[in-house]
């Protein structure tokens, strides 16, 4: 897999039985197909949770919603300590470029959530925003925000 823009962390692999390589996902506690995609969400996790001090437990991988009658799925949510969503990420693999049409993407599914804070990045590239979801405006922010910034809004 290819080097990316965020730290070098350690992963478990392993091949399945079709003879596709596995990684070890620590948030849903199983291995999956290691994709492209995957490559940088499991890589985005560890980012979160080990450089910016997102609580392992308050972060979510592929969490399945309904959005126009149609089954979505956030790469990354994460949760404050109530259980309440404050930021959600779109993974995309290294290869995809960061798009309006991405941007389009996780904007929508936060008409849905109606979070303060969205994330896009493609394991080479990442972008923060800080949202208003009541006048569908966003800005885009200098770094990713620690956990303790998602909190206190500082």
């Amino acid at each position: 897999m290819k080097e990316l823009n965020l730290p070098a962390y350690s992963f478990r692999f392993k091949s399945g039985d079709d003879g596709k390589a596995l990684i070890y996902d620590d948030i849903r506690k199983k291995y999956v197909v290691l994709t492209p995609e995957e490559w940088v969400r499991q890589h985005f996790v560890k980012y979160l949770i080990d450089e910016k001090a997102y609580p392992a437990g308050l972060v979510a991988v592929e969490v399945m919603f309904k959005m126009n009658r149609m089954v979505k799925r956030a790469d990354i949510l994460v949760y404050d300590k109530k259980g309440e969503p404050v930021l959600i990420v779109e993974c995309k693999a290294p290869s995809v470029k960061v798009n309006a049409v991405v941007f389009d993407q996780i904007v929508s599914y936060n008409l849905k959530f109606r979070l303060k804070y969205i994330v896009v990045t493609n394991g080479m590239e990442h972008y923060a925003c800080l949202t208003d979801p009541v006048r569908m405006e966003w800005s885009f922010l200098n770094s990713i925000p620690d956990y303790k910034t998602l909190m206190t809004g500082e």
